[in-house]
């Protein structure tokens, strides 16, 4: 058999990346073409008293000119995702949620609620007319009270947000593991603190764009968007309109990157759509940066209020925890985040008594939404900043309390006494956390940092080491689908309802589908983003691809190859079971004469007089697999950075990194160092660099690249890996999903470094970013002190 899964292949997609000829949003060309551009609100919160648009309507090249008046009675407001607010029974009967109906019109009616919201949209000849135009419109707003603080948000006589609900608190939950209140009564020790995760975007290379063409004939609506989720955006753009949603075609060509934010529905998308019927001719709009950073969608935003209790030793007995999260003006994904929150808490710690609680709170900020890690960075965060100051506290090496506490592995698979979110027992399936610590502590060589640290201060080098860990749930449902199919010419096609941004489908799930029917990867086709290819899919997030479309693709494969050894064995008469496959041939090993291509199989299985098929068999080389996973499976990292703070200039210089990291059976070694380097460099911008500031009156401070800091490759040192697989129980390829892990503990780890760096100074890191300023100021403060 073929062995393609375990290699480093170059990746297929890379050639028409590196050469310029991949095809975005951007590159659609229609005949007839017009370009969309929207009004965005510049108040935080204020009633729509009018809006003029007049002298846009008259400029020359203009077409239409829309605003929410427009739109009354026919077109819906957008509303939370229906299923991220389905739990079953029994996690509401343990949480006993709380979650209030929010919702955003497509375009602004009777007031706003964040600078960015859609107001207005301009259709012209080009973007240049379009521009002229949206500047000619004027709106006059009659200023309201703004709420930016989650906490004074959540004050009994704050402005409303949403002027359909009561309060901003939008959802609320409990989850009690163990008796915590017990816990305090035998702890020798309680340490609290409160650790803040700010609002940062996801700042994708290239930005949301939408291009949507309707023809009436069939009342056919077509939608290429920049989107993590084609199949969901076909859905809720069919809801919206009051369309036949098998009339709408959503395609994601090339995407420049996701990271979250670009999952779900945006308003512009369904607003496209609805100017291109109405119009009856195709439509395009590409958002711009300054827009991107103000009106596209934003995540983290959360913080926690923590109590640890834990023995002399070291051991912690339990935690709880009481955290806000601030979503902006609409809640999309319900408990999503929250609950990602909940669930990965304690990580790989045997900490058997748990008790959080979450409140959800509506601000005049622009919405947020899951991005890479989903909820996980924070938690990780505060519980490994609080291990961190409880091994101070004691006086003991963090890398002893956190080993003191790490889950063993002959206690696998180990049961958290919750349940994720999709229902299932959180039972952790499959590793070994201490290994993995312990190849970290030795990859960074830690005791050799350790016995030179005192040295090092003396010459003025402060140098620190910091340790961060995480459990990550990968592959949640609720499925993902796959069909494998053989051309005339032979070729293996592959099409699946899972599209990437830049994950490497064509590649990984050619490795997948080849090794099953031992052809190479240059005989494999595989085409993704495109809800005409699938009947049903569900997207790319989540780290769920190659654990869902992997083994929809594996089982729709084996499929396939027995189908095709099927119909290759009645044609040639011989037993199915005597034949087997290479290189897109069959053949029986005992006669290798008598063989049949793949190419010829095709042809005695297609329908019509000639078809060969054995009886009761559907004619076609074509068969579709949805893959259900039982539960998500749980890949862990551990993360050890080593950084220099330079006490002058109060800047913090990473020096080295280490990652080891379990992400099950690896289908493409190359691929998936890649996804670990890029959620480093990710993570490692929430720790130093990026912040998304607002001020009291919901005002964007931060909405150029000018006052939005990211590192940049001078600033992003290369991560040492180290790589265990443990494989998943839980899918037939044994794998996990690994796209979010390095995003997840680098910013604990690098906070946690920080410290250990300024350790003489004895300063508290409790939120990110740890930009020079604020060392500045903790330095500051600790001197005054």
């Amino acid at each position: 058999m073929a062995t393609l899964v375990g290699q480093s292949l170059r990746r297929k997609e890379d050639y028409r990346m590196v050469t310029g000829t991949g095809q975005f949003v951007a590159d659609i060309k229609k005949t007839g073409m017009v370009e969309a551009t929207f009004v965005r609100s510049t108040h935080a919160h204020a009633k729509i008293k009018k809006i003029d648009v007049e002298a846009a309507k008259a400029l020359d090249g203009v077409y239409a000119v829309y605003t929410g008046a427009d739109l009354v009675g026919k077109v819906k407001p957008l509303t939370q995702i229906d299923s991220h607010c389905r739990l079953p029974k029994h996690i509401e009967d343990q949480i006993q949620p709380i979650m209030h109906h929010n919702e955003e019109p497509v375009l602004a009616q009777g007031k706003v609620m964040y600078v960015g919201q859609s107001v207005a949209v301009v259709v012209a000849k080009n973007r240049y007319v379009a521009e002229d135009a949206a500047a000619l419109i004027k709106v006059e707003y009659e200023a309201l009270p703004s709420v930016v603080d989650p906490f004074k948000a959540l004050e009994e006589g704050a402005p409303l947000v949403q002027d359909i609900l009561e309060s901003n608190l939008q959802s609320y939950f409990h989850l009690p593991v163990g008796d915590y209140e017990e816990v305090l009564k035998k702890a020798d020790h309680v340490l609290s603190g409160r650790f803040t995760s700010p609002r940062v975007s996801s700042n994708p290379i290239e930005t949301r764009g939408v291009v949507a063409t309707y023809e009436s004939r069939g009342d056919q609506l077509h939608i290429w968007s920049s989107t993590q989720m084609p199949f969901e955006v076909r859905h809720y753009v069919a809801k919206i309109l009051g369309l036949v949603e098998q009339n709408i075609r959503v395609t994601a060509p090339d995407v420049g990157g996701g990271f979250g934010p670009k999952g779900g529905l945006y308003t512009e998308e369904v607003m496209l759509a609805y100017l291109a019927r109405e119009l009856n001719r195709p439509i395009r709009w590409i958002e711009d940066r300054v827009e991107s950073m103000s009106a596209a969608r934003h995540s983290r935003d959360q913080i926690h209020d923590i109590e640890v209790a834990f023995m002399n030793d070291g051991t912690i007995l339990g935690l709880r925890d009481h955290f806000v999260l601030d979503v902006g003006a609409i809640n999309y994904f319900a408990l999503t985040c929250a609950y990602n929150s909940a669930a990965h808490f304690r990580g790989a710690y045997k900490i058997p008594v748990f008790d959080l609680t979450c409140r959800i709170a509506l601000t005049h900020k622009t919405p947020n939404v899951p991005y890479r890690g989903a909820g996980r960075p924070e938690v990780v965060l505060a519980m490994d900043r609080m291990v961190d100051m409880v091994a101070r506290h004691l006086g003991k090496d963090p890398a002893e309390v956190m080993l003191k506490n790490i889950i063993p592995a002959e206690e696998m698979p180990y049961s958290q006494g919750m349940y994720y979110k999709d229902g299932g027992e959180l039972i952790y399936d499959s590793g070994d956390y201490p290994e993995a610590f312990h190849m970290a502590l030795e990859m960074s060589g830690y005791k050799d940092i350790r016995a030179n640290q005192e040295e090092w201060r003396k010459e003025g080098k402060y140098i620190g080491i910091g340790i961060s860990s995480n459990v990550e749930g990968t592959g949640v449902g609720p499925f993902e689908g796959a069909k494998a199919a053989i051309d005339a010419s032979g070729q293996l096609m592959i099409h699946t309802g899972s599209s990437p941004q830049g994950q490497s489908h064509e590649t990984v799930f050619g490795q997948v589908a080849g090794d099953v029917l031992n052809v190479g990867l240059d005989n494999v086709t595989v085409k993704c983003g495109d809800t005409a290819l699938l009947g049903f899919g569900a997207g790319t997030y989540a780290s769920r691809s190659a654990v869902n479309a992997g083994s929809a693709t594996h089982f729709a494969a084996e499929k396939l190859r027995k189908k095709v050894l099927a119909v290759a064995g009645h044609v040639m008469g011989i037993a199915a079971d005597e034949l087997t496959m290479k290189d897109g041939v069959v053949y029986a090993e005992k006669l290798p004469d008598q063989q049949m291509t793949f190419a010829e199989v095709y042809a005695a299985a297609a329908p019509g007089p000639r078809c060969k098929v054995p009886d009761g068999m559907e004619p076609g080389l074509e068969v579709t697999h949805y893959f259900v996973p039982p539960t998500v499976t749980y890949s862990s990292s551990f993360h050890i950075a080593v950084v220099e703070v330079d006490v002058e200039t109060c800047f913090v210089e990473i020096k080295n990194y280490y990652i080891v990291h379990d992400s099950g059976r690896v289908i493409n070694p190359m691929i998936v160092e890649g996804q670990v380097q890029g959620g480093f460099a990710q993570g490692l911008g929430t720790a130093l660099y990026e912040e998304i500031v607002y001020n009291d009156n919901g005002q964007l401070l931060t909405g150029t690249y000018m006052d939005y800091l990211m590192p940049t490759s001078m600033e992003v040192p290369k991560a040492v890996q180290g790589e265990q697989e443990y494989y998943s129980t839980r899918n037939p390829l044994g794998v996990k999903g690994v796209g979010e892990s390095g995003a997840i503990s680098s910013p604990a780890a690098i906070a946690n470094a920080v410290v250990d760096a300024l350790s003489p100074f004895n300063i508290k890191i409790d939120r990110l970013p740890i930009s020079p300023n604020r060392v500045f100021g903790l330095l500051q403060d600790r001197q005054n002190a």
